[in-house]
């Protein structure tokens, strides 16, 4: 049958063909054990408008544990603030076919307060 990360990809591809459909520009969240990261990629997907992840020098000082809630709220205010930098305000959020908790939920709230719009 399928094993966990076939399983995950799937349900992402759904997602990514919805929001391919309504040509919106993405957030994208990866989570690995040890990191969390998050991109912002244009309506054709082609393109990386801003990223950050825990495994930026700057954030492994302030966040200790890169595998955390804390340290994936921290990556969303930032990539709130790179998206807006690149002139983005307003995104699909495309959580790769994880569930929308823990860190994944933590970095989209987080992005939001920080004035993301999805």
């Amino acid at each position: 049958m399928f094993d966990k990360k076939e399983a995950r990809l799937r349900r992402a591809r759904s997602a990514r063909a919805k929001i391919a459909e309504l040509k919106a520009v993405r957030l994208t969240v990866y989570r690995s054990n040890s990191h969390i990261y998050a991109q912002v990629i244009d309506a054709s997907g082609s393109k990386v408008l801003a990223s950050a992840s825990t495994s930026e020098k700057e954030v492994r000082t302030a966040v200790p544990k890169g595998g955390s809630a804390a340290a994936a709220a921290a990556i969303g205010k930032r990539i709130a603030e790179r998206a807006k930098q690149a002139g983005v305000e307003k995104v699909a959020f495309d959580r790769s076919g994880y569930k929308y908790h823990g860190r994944v939920k933590a970095l989209a709230e987080a992005a939001r307060e920080a004035g993301l719009q999805f």
